[in-house]
């Protein structure tokens, strides 16, 4: 199972990668092999300013449509327009041509409280 150490992970399975003030946001790999094939992904919130924990878009697989929640509050100030043709670049790469959102970070002491890559080892069982 592939989980960079450089990044930083939610309980609902998301990887963040914290650059200055911006964070990428995706699903983990555990996370898209859970849900399969990945057929669509969502996104209505570009230039939305959210708190952490509200939705800000969705994943459709061939099993189940989950949500997606922002790890920090932010505003979504990039969506990965690639997936609209290829979601299936989740699946394929989700550490790379499959992230999802950047966003603007509104709150950096949230980031505190993200996992490291150890600490989603342990929450998956990895």
């Amino acid at each position: 199972m592939n989980i960079p150490a450089e990044l930083k992970y939610t309980k609902d399975h998301e990887w963040i990668k914290i650059e200055g003030n911006t964070a990428t946001i995706g699903v983990t790999h555990f996370a898209q092999s859970e849900l399969g094939d990945i057929v669509y992904v969502d996104v209505d919130t570009l230039d939305e300013t959210l708190e952490k924990d509200e939705v800000f878009g969705s994943v459709e697989a061939v099993k189940t449509v989950s949500d997606l929640l922002m790890p920090l509050s932010g505003e979504v100030t990039a969506f990965n327009e690639a997936l609209e043709d290829e979601p299936e670049k989740v699946n394929s790469d989700p550490y790379g041509e499959g992230w999802m959102i950047k966003i603007s970070i509104s709150d950096p002491s949230q980031i505190e409280e993200l996992l490291s890559a150890d600490d989603y080892k342990e929450l998956i069982g990895a």
